[in-house]
């Protein structure tokens, strides 16, 4: 089978992650990677015997003939690198999460994907979590009945301001971080969001964003889900590089907590399921979850190429989620209640 080439685009932290998901998926050949500081490029390209390395992108673009592009570079630069990508004929492009800065920069992404009739796909990986799939599947099977409440939560005390200065000068913070993440699992779990209420706060001193995050929402199926997001928490199971879930139906409750343990619970009685991961050189075992969770996006998005499926994780799809995210952003500055049809 041949297969489609493509370049890797910024060779930052993630990139070690995301280029060895690829090599675990048939079908896709790395012939290039790009950084702005060359001796990145170089270090991943020899780490994974990548031949082409650049440190300019129009260079890239006119020397290799790709398939497609995967972008990795920091949020601010994703819409520069798509539309470079576009004008060079490029028809298939992958853009890490969160796509844009900010949600008028989002739709603009979509749209000119749209209009050239190139396919967008965001890279956004916990909803393909090997124990978020395996929740769903859980819930999905009606053993718990209908399903009428939940509460997904991420909680740590994880230094990120610490490892990550930056972050602390961003304006923005958790909800674009993190609700990317648990925002996307909510909507893939119970559908889409008809209204929310949010309220942010900065916990650690000398931030400028926010670093804790309540969202209630009420989903247009009628369920009440409400979303804790904290980098300030500090709890017995810290729950870094993952999520916790809790969700309540008419015959029982389901619950995935620390360990990738998921415990369903009826009128029979309670039970209990680990999920267990495979080992990978490229991955760091104590975030296999996450690590792991690329190799499953990356082959439906491939798929979706290869018109083998459809992908889950489009640009159109994907918007949908960072509607969510600033109008999370509007309730905490207003204190008033967003329905999401309305914020346009």
């Amino acid at each position: 089978m041949e297969r489609l080439k493509f370049a890797v685009i910024g060779c930052g932290f993630w990139s070690k992650f995301q280029i060895g998901a690829w090599n675990e998926v048939d079908g896709a050949e790395l012939v290039a990677v790009y950084n702005r500081t060359k001796s990145k490029a170089e270090k991943i390209a020899a780490y994974f015997k990548v031949p082409g390395i650049y440190d300019n992108p129009d260079d890239l673009f006119r020397k290799e003939k790709l398939d497609f592009v995967d972008i990795i570079t920091d949020v601010d630069t994703h819409a520069q690198f798509v539309e470079m990508a576009l004008k060079n004929g490029i028809r298939k492009i992958i853009c890490q999460k969160p796509m844009a800065p900010d949600f008028q920069t989002a739709k603009r992404m979509v749209k000119m994907c749209s209009d050239a009739g190139a396919a967008l796909y965001i890279h956004e990986n916990y909803r393909w979590q090997a124990p978020v799939r395996r929740f769903k599947q859980i819930v999905d099977s009606g053993v718990i009945g209908k399903t009428f409440k939940a509460r997904v939560s991420f909680l740590s005390g994880f230094p990120v301001f610490d490892n990550q200065p930056f972050l602390r000068e961003l304006d923005h913070f958790i909800l674009t971080d993190m609700g990317s993440h648990v925002l996307d699992v909510i909507r893939f779990l119970f559908g889409e969001c008809e209204e929310l209420w949010c309220q942010t706060k900065a916990v650690n001193k000398g931030i400028r964003g926010e670093d804790m995050a309540a969202v209630m929402m009420k989903m247009k199926n009628g369920m009440p889900v409400f979303s804790e997001l904290s980098y300030a928490s500090i709890v017995e199971h810290d729950s870094f590089s993952t999520i916790y879930i809790l969700v309540e139906g008419e015959k029982g409750s389901v619950c995935l907590g620390p360990g990738f343990e998921i415990r369903t619970t009826t009128k029979s009685g309670t039970t209990s399921e680990i999920v267990k991961f495979p080992s990978y050189s490229w991955a760091d075992p104590a975030y296999i979850v996450n690590h792991e969770s690329g190799i499953h996006i990356n082959r439906n998005i491939l798929d979706d190429m290869l018109e083998k499926a459809k992908a889950e994780n489009t640009g159109a799809d994907n918007l949908e989620t960072v509607r969510l995210i600033w109008a999370c952003y509007e309730s905490a500055s207003s204190g008033k209640t967003i329905r999401i049809e309305e914020f346009i």
